[in-house]
């Protein structure tokens, strides 16, 4: 048994398809069954049950196939362990950030990071908060881009910049002559993402609502949400890095009263063996907040032991 029989294995286990997982593995697919053969004969049992139309994986498959991912797992760590000796601030980093974040922040720290560590490859993943740890707790992440804490002890997150809330309203809603907003006043006809969002949550505790006015208009995107309040059907909170993209749009955007806001924090696991790449993309985001004219929108960058 070897590395590659695993990873052979763990393919088809996923795709359940020999000649995707052999397209996945950049192999041609009697290579990977073959391959697949010997492991289970060096096992002496069947890893799949194949038919036709379908390939399932018999239940010795799936026993074996977890302590599979773990053992490939592992020997990632080894080669990043062995990356990290050479040079830490060379090879790919697998970042990931919340939607409603990697749309405004990412331009703006991509190209410094590119300009100050040529030979750091970030490979940007979007997704919700929950699915960005389940993928850092998995190993197929290195780092994380959110917006809420985390208590999980396998985790560690640096906060790096203090991000205020805008109400963004139609053009002719009933607040657009006020020149700050007091959050309460938004409650009755308050917009929000769908559930799975932080930052409907964060909208929803800001205007001290549990549950959205309008559930029946509750967008999938920050982009759909705002459409929504172009077209005069309620208004919403937005992260003020979004405000630039707003240019024509039949909106009006007002700083709070009460002065809401988010902290944007960069989550990684504790054991993570190049903390120097951390390090590099900590002081790209700081540097890029710092540049920003944005000092009336109450921007603010943290040092490691703000809170």
């Amino acid at each position: 048994m070897n590395l590659q029989e695993l990873r052979y294995f763990v393919a088809v286990a996923e795709t359940r398809h020999f000649g995707r997982a052999a397209r996945a593995c950049h192999v041609t697919q009697p290579t990977l069954s073959g391959q697949i053969r010997k492991l289970e004969e060096d096992l002496g049992v069947a890893l799949f049950e194949r038919t036709n139309k379908r390939v399932a994986l018999t239940p010795a498959g799936e026993q074996a196939l977890e302590h599979a991912k773990r053992a490939l797992e592992e020997a990632n760590l080894v080669r990043a362990v062995a990356q990290a000796s050479r040079d830490p601030l060379a090879g790919p980093l697998r970042l990931g950030a919340i939607p409603t974040l990697a749309p405004y922040l990412m331009p703006l720290v991509l190209g410094p990071l590119r300009k100050s560590y040529p030979k750091l490859g970030i490979e940007l993943w979007e997704d919700l908060t929950h699915t960005l740890l389940d993928l850092l707790r998995a190993h197929r992440l290195d780092a994380a881009l959110i917006a809420t804490a985390t208590a999980d002890p396998e985790l560690t997150s640096v906060p790096l910049l203090v991000e205020p809330f805008l109400a963004a309203l139609p053009h002719r809603h009933r607040l657009v002559s006020r020149r700050a907003i007091d959050e309460r006043e938004l409650a009755d006809d308050l917009l929000v993402l769908a559930d799975g969002h932080c930052l409907a949550v964060q909208t929803l505790s800001a205007c001290g609502r549990k549950s959205p006015a309008r559930s029946a208009f509750q967008a999938a995107s920050l982009d759909t949400l705002l459409n929504l309040v172009a077209a005069g059907y309620g208004a919403t909170l937005i992260p003020g890095l979004a405000a630039e993209r707003l240019t024509g749009r039949n909106i009006v955007l007002r700083p709070l009263a009460g002065g809401a806001a988010r902290t944007v924090r960069l989550a990684s696991r504790r054991t993570f063996p190049r903390p120097e790449a951390l390090r590099a993309i900590e002081k790209v985001v700081r540097a890029a907040i710092s540049r920003r004219s944005d000092a009336s929108r109450g921007f603010a960058y943290l040092a490691e032991s703000e809170e």
